[in-house]
C-alpha cells in the first residue's frame, strides 16, 4: 500500500499540573492542546521554465481491477526523485477523460458522468488496557464512537451537491475542483460523482501504550486520541486478502467495499503520532489496498482505494476553520488527482514550506492562513480544504484552469505556479 497523508504541526503541551492526582500516564489534558504551526521557507530555484498540459489522454492503468481512471502528461523541466532532470510527467486520475484520446479521437466518455460507488464507514475506537481487558476512566469506558457524525458527513458538501463557479449544476467538492482544472475542455455534463452508501459500523481495539488520550470536560472519552501509526496502520490494513481481524480486511471479505469504490474510513478526533506523541499529528491519509486478481476478475490486481480521515471538533486546533470535513475534502481531492498515490511531479517548495515531488493538492495549502473555505449548506456551516489545481504542479502560465487559478474554490490562495527546484529544496 502507498499512502499521502494530511499533517498537521502541532506543539502537543502537558503540563503536569493541569493534571489531576492519579491520572493515568497516558492521560493528556485536553485544555493543553493542540496548536497547529504555519510555517513559511524559501529555497534555491532551478528556473528552468513554464509547463505545458498535454491534450490528450492515454486511457486508464492496464491490469488493474479497481475504479475509473485515466492517464495524461503534462511537460515541465524539473528534477525526479533521484536528481535527474525530467521533462515529461505522468499522471492518472479518478473518473472517465475530458480530453481526446492518444489516437485523436474523442474519448469514448468524454461529456459523460462517472458515478463511483463511495462507502462510508464509521469506526469505533475501543481504548483497552494492556491485557485486552475493557479500559475504564473515573468509572467511565473508554470508548470513541463514531456513527454520530455519519449523518452530518453525509449531508456535507463532500457527498451533497452544491453551487461552484465551475459547475452549471450543484455538484459535489471534488467534482467542482475537478471541473475547475479542466473548465476549458470539459463539456457541461462531465463530473465525476461519489454515490454515498453507509457501511457497516466497524471497531478498531487499541491497548494501552500505543494511545494517548483526553477526556470531554465531562469526563467521558474522548475528546481526541492519539494513535501510534504503525499501530493504527496495521490494524486499518489486511495483511492478506481473507484477513477479516483488521478493519479493512474485514470490510474487503463482507463485500462491504469493492474495488469499484472509493472508502471512506470515517474516526473521531483520532489522530495519529509517530513514534512519540509529540511527534504529532496525521489527520487524514488516501491509499489503497492490494490484493491478488481470480479468475473471477481476470487474474487482474485488485486495489481498494480509500481514505482515512477524522472529524474534527472546532477549538481542537489555533485554526478555527481547520474542523469538521476539512481532512476529508483534503483526501477526497487528492484521491480524485492522485488515486494510486504516484502521481510525480517536479520537486516544488509550497508558500506553506512543504517540499514535495508529487501531485497531492491538498499538501501545497494545508495551514495556511486561508488554507479552508467556508460553504453553507444543509442548515449548516462547513470547511472545506482549498485545493492546489493540476497547472500550480506543472507551472503553467498563465493558468489554463478556471479563471486562470492555480487554486480553488478560493481562486486567489495560490498566486502564481509552482517553480521547480532541486531536490528536497536544498
Amino acid at each position: 500500500m502507498r499512502f499521502s497523508v494530511l499533517t498537521t504541526a502541532l506543539i502537543l503541551a502537558l503540563p503536569i499540573s493541569g493534571l489531576a492526582q492519579g491520572t493515568p500516564d497516558d492521560q493528556i489534558a485536553a485544555g493543553s492542546l493542540l496548536n497547529a504551526n504555519h510555517f513559511t521557507a524559501t529555497s534555491r530555484t532551478a528556473n528552468l521554465g513554464g509547463g505545458v498540459l498535454g491534450n490528450r489522454s492515454n486511457g486508464s492503468v492496464l491490469g488493474l481491477d479497481t475504479i475509473p481512471n485515466w492517464s495524461s502528461y503534462f511537460y515541465e523541466p524539473g528534477f525526479d526523485s533521484f536528481g535527474n532532470l525530467q521533462f515529461t510527467w505522468q499522471y492518472t486520475m479518478v473518473g472517465h477523460s475530458p480530453l481526446q484520446s492518444s489516437d485523436g479521437s474523442d474519448d469514448d466518455w468524454t461529456g459523460k458522468t462517472t458515478r463511483i460507488g463511495a462507502p462510508l464507514i464509521a469506526v469505533n475506537v475501543d481504548l483497552r488496557n494492556a491485557d485486552g481487558s475493557p479500559r475504564f476512566v473515573n468509572g467511565k469506558r473508554l470508548f470513541q464512537d463514531a456513527t454520530k457524525y455519519v449523518a452530518p458527513v453525509l449531508s456535507s458538501p463532500i457527498f451533497s451537491k452544491t453551487s461552484y463557479s465551475s459547475s452549471d449544476d450543484p455538484t459535489q467538492f471534488a467534482d467542482a475542483v475537478s471541473r475547475a482544472e479542466f473548465f476549458h475542455k470539459t463539456s457541461d455534463d462531465w463530473h465525476t460523482m461519489l454515490k454515498p452508501r453507509v457501511g457497516t459500523t466497524r471497531t478498531m481495539v487499541l491497548l494501552r501504550g500505543t494511545y494517548q488520550f483526553a477526556l470531554n470536560a465531562d469526563g467521558s472519552c474522548c475528546a481526541f486520541i492519539l494513535v501510534n501509526e504503525n499501530t493504527f496502520v496495521g490494524a486499518l490494513f489486511p495483511t492478506t486478502a481473507t484477513d477479516t481481524s483488521t478493519v479493512m480486511g474485514a470490510a474487503e471479505n463482507s463485500g462491504d467495499i469493492r474495488t469499484r469504490d472509493i472508502s471512506t474510513f470515517l474516526f473521531n478526533n483520532v489522530f495519529l503520532f509517530n513514534g512519540t506523541p509529540s511527534n504529532c499529528c496525521v489527520i487524514g491519509f488516501h491509499s489503497y489496498d492490494t490484493e491478488p486478481g481470480d479468475a473471477t476478475n481476470g487474474w487482474k490486481e485488485k486495489r481498494y482505494v480509500m481514505d482515512y480521515a477524522s472529524w474534527v471538533n472546532p477549538g481542537l486546533f489555533r485554526d478555527p476553520t481547520f474542523a469538521d470535513v476539512a481532512p476529508l475534502s483534503h483526501e477526497i481531492a487528492e484521491t480524485f488527482n492522485d488515486p494510486f498515490v504516484n502521481n510525480n511531479t517536479p520537486w516544488y517548495l509550497a508558500p506553506n514550506g512543504n517540499c514535495q515531488n508529487n501531485l497531492e493538492t491538498g499538501d501545497g495549502i494545508e495551514g495556511l492562513p486561508n488554507a479552508q473555505f467556508t460553504i453553507t449548506l444543509n442548515g449548516t456551516t462547513w470547511h472545506v480544504q482549498n485545493e492546489a489545481l493540476l497547472q500550480w504542479f506543472a507551472g503553467v502560465t498563465p493558468s489554463s484552469a478556471i479563471q486562470h487559478a492555480y487554486s480553488y474554490p478560493d481562486t486567489s490562495v495560490l498566486t502564481s505556479a509552482a517553480v521547480s527546484t532541486t531536490v528536497n529544496c536544498m
